[in-house]
């Protein structure tokens, strides 16, 4: 088989099982952050998020809740707004996030997709607010169960560049999966969050020691390199 042409050998790298697998790994709790989709004083999907928290730090994990009240639409303010720098800082802590929407009118809410909107996909200070984290998805339902809020989110996640992990949770009739203390009564569709909670915890210490490999890419070292050799000859003219 012959060599692609178009290959640059410059920027062609040989999978490096040290950076994919490292000796040395990480041993702090694994950096949570949990995003909500609704302003609602009982908000089901705030509920399902805090029930959520509560599985995560039991698996061992620091979890972290940003309130989306008060962020702006995004381009109706500058990135320096407090609540989107906030929003960013949180994002550059994690090291793997929970999105919990309820479904709205068959889709995810406003206030969910502002929120994944205001994380640029570029880096921030050298690192990037989401490439190579892991991601698990939950939505709630005020009637019979649906998926379309989670497979929304699924698509956002991908193109966010998360690993988006396999299992999910959608809670059909939410109001009667909740006791009057907003905590969510045994039920199989509490057990699957337990089982995506776990997921979450599996996933993000497998990948978060090599999660800026992963987001390494033959495409955009050679657009750098090349965008660099375009400035210096610039700068020569």
């Amino acid at each position: 088989m012959t060599d692609t042409p178009a290959l640059s050998s410059m920027h062609f790298r040989a999978i490096d099982l040290e950076a994919l697998v490292p000796s040395k790994r990480k041993t702090h709790a694994p950096r949570i952050l949990i995003l909500y989709g609704s302003l609602r004083e009982r908000s089901f999907s705030r509920l399902a998020a805090e029930e959520a928290a509560r599985i995560l730090e039991r698996f061992g994990a620091e979890v972290k809740f940003f309130n989306p009240s008060g962020l702006p639409l995004v381009d109706d303010a500058a990135d320096t707004h407090p609540k989107v720098q906030e929003l960013r800082a949180l994002a550059l802590w994690s090291e793997g996030m929970v999105w919990s929407s309820p479904e709205r009118h068959g889709a995810m809410t406003g206030v969910m997709k502002t929120q994944v909107d205001w994380l640029p996909l570029a880096p921030i200070g050298g690192v990037r607010p989401t490439q190579g984290k892991t991601l698990a998805i939950m939505q709630v339902c005020g009637g019979s169960q649906s998926f379309n809020a989670v497979n929304q989110m699924r698509i956002l996640g991908r193109w966010m560049r998360l690993i988006t992990i396999p299992n999910q949770s959608s809670v059909p009739r939410a109001f009667a999966e909740f006791d009057e203390a907003g905590r969510m009564i045994p039920s199989p569709y509490y057990d699957r969050i337990v089982d995506v909670m776990e997921e979450l915890v599996k996933f993000t210490l497998l990948t978060r020691d090599c999660a800026p490999y992963l987001a390494d890419r033959y495409s955009e070292r050679k657009e750098t390199a090349e965008e660099v050799s375009r400035r210096v000859n610039q700068r020569s003219m």
